[in-house]
């Protein structure tokens, strides 16, 4: 994932939280708008409260890397904030990948 393609302000995240429309399943939380713009932009989010940055780095790096293979599950003109969630921590890569793979499949139908 490139940088440009990074949502990083506080008030861009607040933004899409406050007015986004919710996706959600046992592991990963998904908000996401339009934007204005033409690409599409991500913000990923993993709280202290679920473990230590070594394992909170490790998820978004996992996270990151499901987002780059399949770049054909998202549109043009969006930003998705995904938050991961604590049952995320204890599963092992492949079943995250098809959990968020389904949610994004699921948000680009609607």
């Amino acid at each position: 994932m490139k940088k440009v393609n990074v949502v990083k302000s506080n008030e861009e995240f607040n933004e899409v939280m406050k007015k986004g429309k919710i996706f959600k399943n046992n592991y990963f939380v998904v908000y996401t708008i339009k934007n204005n713009l033409d690409k599409y932009r991500f913000g990923i989010s993993v709280g202290k409260k679920i473990c230590n940055a070594v394992n909170r780095n490790k998820l978004k790096r996992q996270v990151r890397n499901i987002l780059d293979n399949h770049k054909n599950l998202y549109s043009k003109g969006r930003d998705y904030i995904i938050i991961v969630r604590k049952s995320s921590l204890n599963e092992e890569y492949i079943v995250l990948e098809e959990n968020l793979r389904k949610l994004l499949e699921k948000i680009e139908k609607e």
